[in-house]
């Protein structure tokens, strides 16, 4: 109860209500806050629709023989389909599917060639991840047309088809298309409020003239610091339980995943945007100047992070440049958490990414908050 007690007489306490009380009493920070993420994540939501132009493709070829590997062939030369990876077992191409590595995996028998050789109906599984819908129609329907090619092939004669396809849609059986869009809408939504809130919170200090008044205080550089980010980290927490709502509400998001380990993965990103923030507010001196800032950062942002854009139709380079994205890795573990339901171990490399960024950005902005407050 002391410990408490002298908490409360602390000047991290008393600056963390100062702060509060100042953005509670901000019109402006409040609609930022509700309006804009809430219509963003309506109207992208239902509106979004890309085009994909290349569809990765897992192989596993239990046959090994010359007419699988024509078969396969027969995937790729369209340039629609590219083959990403070979498996030797099912259960090693499912584990491909389900963590992102191919969009969808082909499963040739191993008694195809001797089927086909002998005129008799053989089957042909394929997976389609179909989280994404739009990928998922665009390969169902040039999986069959490839399949009825091939039927023709090899035996134009025949009156039924050799191969029976069997398609699988995985984790999105419906087809729902905002099942796959309305996760990056969230990333989106997250990166444009909380940047521009938290850099707003700051600016105003510079614009009211009360960054002189902080230096007056007897509180040192990082309770100043932490004053500022705190209630910014807890609003902002709030803008993803609400965006979460309504991503389950109105779009009818499974969240098949761990609540409790998606909001601590979102709040990684929540730190990256409130140091973005504060980086552009430490290097400009109006508001007018952070809203240009921030469209100079955050429009690159959100195309390299596969939101609006699949990224597997970006040019290599733009492929490879997507990876300092830290939204495209906010986005990926939205989407496996939410629609696939995955465990940690496939999104682990992009939360450990996520904390890298927050951690450089927060380390530069507060330095260089702190050399304008010395």
């Amino acid at each position: 109860m002391i410990l408490i007690s002298r908490f409360f007489e602390t000047p991290f306490w008393s600056l963390l209500i100062k702060e509060i009380q100042q953005i509670l009493s901000s019109k402006q920070i409040i609609f930022l806050l509700i309006f804009p993420p809430t219509m963003q994540l309506l109207i992208l939501g239902f509106a979004l629709n890309p085009n994909v132009t290349e569809i990765s493709l897992g192989v596993l070829d239990y046959s090994q023989s010359k007419q699988s590997r024509e078969l396969v062939s027969s995937f790729t030369k369209n340039q629609i389909f590219q083959v990403k990876a070979y498996s030797i077992k099912e259960k090693s191409l499912v584990k491909k599917v389900r963590t992102g590595q191919v969009k969808t995996g082909i499963i040739i028998p191993t008694d195809f060639r001797k089927k086909i050789l002998e005129n008799q109906t053989t089957n042909v599984q394929v997976l389609i991840d179909a989280v994404d819908a739009n990928t998922a129609q665009i390969a169902k329907g040039y999986v069959q047309q490839i399949i009825r090619n091939y039927n023709k092939e090899i035996n134009v004669a025949l009156s039924q088809p050799l191969i029976n396809l069997k398609v699988n849609f995985l984790y999105n059986p419906g087809l729902i298309s905002s099942w796959f869009f309305v996760p990056g809408v969230m990333g989106l939504v997250f990166t444009l409020t909380g940047s521009l809130v938290s850099s707003v919170t700051i600016i105003r200090e510079k614009d009211f003239g009360t960054l002189e008044q902080l230096l007056m205080t007897p509180a040192s550089a990082w309770e100043i610091l932490a004053a500022k980010i705190t209630p910014l980290f807890i609003l902002l927490m709030g803008d993803v339980l609400l965006a979460s709502t309504i991503a389950w509400l109105v779009f009818n998001l499974p969240f098949r995943g761990n609540l409790a380990w998606f909001l601590l993965f979102s709040s990684f990103y929540i730190f990256v945007v409130i140091g973005l923030g504060m980086l552009l507010a430490t290097i400009s001196k109006t508001k007018q100047q952070v809203v240009l800032l921030s469209f100079f950062f955050n429009v690159p942002i959100i195309q390299l992070s596969g939101a609006v854009a699949p990224i597997e139709s970006m040019p290599p380079f733009f492929q490879l440049l997507s990876l300092l994205d830290p939204m495209r890795h906010f986005i990926a573990i939205a989407r496996h958490m939410i629609v696939k339901g995955s465990s940690i171990e496939p999104i682990l490399l992009n939360a450990i990414i996520l904390v890298i960024f927050a951690s450089i950005l927060l380390g530069v902005s507060i330095n260089r908050f702190r050399s304008q407050l010395n």
